[in-house]
C-alpha cells in the first residue's frame, strides 16, 4: 500500500468498523489572514515533533477547554472562545472571538491516533503585527501563500495534514480576501467526516460527502469526485461535486 509521510489516518477496516463508536476531542482552529505587498498570506505555525501532528505546519489553534463554555453548553460558541485564546497563546495575537467566520468542521476516522472534531474559522488581521511564539510547542512561524504553501507541500519542503492542505486550497481559490470572507460568511459550513479507502493502485484516498463513493466507502464508485488521493507522490484533490 502506497502512504503519503502527511497521510494522518489509520487502519482502513477499523474505520469503517468502528466509525461513530468513539466521540472525537472538540478542537478549533482559525486561518488567519493579512494583506502583504499585495499578496494575500495566512499564519502558520511549526509544531515540534515531540507532540500530536508534530513537525507539520498548522494553523494556530487546539482542543476546546471546559473554559471555554463560558456561554453555556453551547459547542460553537465555545470553539470560538477556544480559537481566540489559542490564537493568543500561540501566536502572540488577540482577536475577539465574534470576528471569526465558521467555514468547515473536520471529524477524521475513528482510528486516527489523537482524533480531534475540529472547528475552521476564518478572520483578517492588519499586517503588522508581531508574532510571538513559545519556542515549546510551537517553533517558527511564517505568513505564507496559500499557493506557496501547497508547492512547498509538493516538493516535499513542508508537511501538511489533508484538512490544513485542503483548507489551503479553498483559499488559494480566491483573489483577494474580502472575497474568501464575504463568499465563506454567506455559506454554511462545511462538514467533513472523512472515510478513507484504498483504490485499485493501492493509494489511500479520503472521500467526503459528495463523492460518488462516499456511500458505499468505495474509491471505484463512478461519478462525482470530493476526495483527496494521497500516495507518496503527492496529494491529488478531486472536487467536481463541490465549489471551491
Amino acid at each position: 500500500m502506497s502512504k503519503h509521510k502527511n497521510d494522518i489516518y489509520g487502519d482502513l477496516k477499523k474505520d469503517r468498523e468502528n466509525e461513530g463508536a468513539k466521540p472525537a476531542i472538540p478542537a478549533a482552529t482559525v486561518l488567519l489572514l493579512r494583506e502583504h505587498k499585495n499578496q494575500n498570506q495566512v499564519l502558520m505555525l511549526h509544531k515540534t515533533s515531540k507532540i500530536a501532528f508534530g513537525g507539520m505546519w498548522v494553523f494556530p489553534g487546539g482542543k476546546i477547554d471546559a473554559a471555554d463554555y463560558i456561554n453555556g453548553p453551547d459547542d460553537n460558541a465555545a470553539a470560538r472562545v477556544a480559537a481566540a485564546r489559542e490564537t493568543e497563546e500561540e501566536a502572540g495575537i488577540s482577536i475577539p472571538a465574534d470576528e471569526f467566520i465558521w467555514f468547515a468542521h473536520w471529524t477524521p476516522p475513528a482510528s486516527t491516533a489523537r482524533r480531534f472534531a475540529t472547528w475552521f474559522f476564518l478572520t483578517s488581521t492588519d499586517d503588522d503585527h508581531e508574532i510571538k511564539v513559545d519556542g515549546g510547542e510551537i517553533q517558527n512561524h511564517q505568513w505564507i501563500s496559500p499557493s506557496d504553501a501547497l508547492q512547498q507541500h509538493a516538493k516535499g519542503e513542508i508537511d501538511l495534514a489533508p484538512p490544513t492542505w485542503v483548507s489551503l486550497f479553498h483559499l488559494s481559490r480566491f483573489g483577494t480576501i474580502d472575497q474568501a470572507l464575504n463568499k465563506l460568511s454567506e455559506q454554511p459550513p462545511r462538514y467533513y467526516q472523512t472515510r478513507v479507502v484504498q483504490d485499485k493502485d493501492g493509494s489511500r484516498v479520503a472521500l467526503w460527502d459528495g463523492d460518488a463513493g462516499y456511500p458505499e466507502w468505495d474509491a471505484a464508485t463512478s461519478g462525482a469526485r470530493h476526495r483527496l488521493t494521497m500516495n507518496k507522490a503527492g496529494f491529488e484533490f478531486e472536487h467536481d461535486a463541490v465549489t471551491y
